[in-house]
C-alpha cells in the first residue's frame, strides 16, 4: 500500500489530513467506520472516488498517530 495516500495541504480543510487527490478528510472516513459502515458502503454511498486502499490508509494514519503519541502520567503523591 502506498504510504503517501494521506496528505496535509494548508489550503484544503484547514490543513486537516485528507486522502491524496481528494478533499475527503481522514476524520470523516474514520467517523463512518466508527458508525459501523463497511468499506463498500463508504465508497458506494459517501465517497465514490475512494478506494479500499484509501480507507485502509486512513486507518493506518490514525494508528500511526496513536503509536507515536507520548503519554505523560502524573503520579499522585
Amino acid at each position: 500500500m502506498n504510504q503517501h495516500r494521506i496528505v496535509i495541504n494548508p489550503e484544503v480543510h484547514f490543513a486537516q489530513p485528507t486522502v491524496a487527490g481528494t478533499r475527503v478528510p481522514v476524520y470523516a472516513v474514520l467517523e463512518l467506520l466508527e458508525a459501523g459502515f463497511g468499506f463498500d458502503t463508504i465508497i458506494h454511498d459517501y465517497y465514490p472516488t475512494l478506494t479500499i486502499d484509501d480507507i485502509q490508509a486512513c486507518i493506518r494514519y490514525a494508528v500511526n498517530l496513536i503509536r507515536a503519541e507520548e503519554v505523560h502520567i502524573a503520579l499522585a503523591h
